[in-house]
């Protein structure tokens, strides 16, 4: 009797867990909690961090690179930038409407930067 009892929004409480087809079919989209990250992915990510910061220490004491230390250290802070906007703001297993939102926004921002510098050093 307890299988055929259904919720508040029709759908079988009994079943919600073992088969999705009908949710999905629905329209709606399922919560899977499968597609989050693990604790030893997040310790993972930081051990990265960490390294990703130490090389770009190393590189500030390089006397040889000269302004070539610039590109370097934008690339660096760029693959952070990406890890942190993945894993630790969650856009990696999140839908990409959040992350074009993200990402136009940051291309709106980084355009203004743009726009001020030439304004201002032009």
């Amino acid at each position: 009797m307890a299988d055929t009892k259904k919720s508040h929004a029709g759908h079988n409480d009994a079943g919600a867990h073992a088969d999705r087809s009908d949710f999905v079919a629905a329209g709606h989209t399922p919560h899977v909690e499968a597609h989050h990250p693990t604790a030893a992915t997040y310790i993972k990510v930081a051990m990265t961090l960490v390294a990703i910061t130490m090389v770009e220490l190393l590189v500030f004491y390089v006397e040889g690179l000269g302004k070539g230390i610039i590109p370097v250290l934008l690339v660096l802070s760029s693959i952070k930038f990406a890890l942190v906007i993945m894993f630790y703001m969650h856009l990696k297993y999140d839908t990409r409407l959040f992350s074009m939102l993200f990402l136009g926004g940051l291309a709106l921002a980084i355009s203004v930067y743009i726009a001020l510098l030439a304004l201002f050093y032009l």
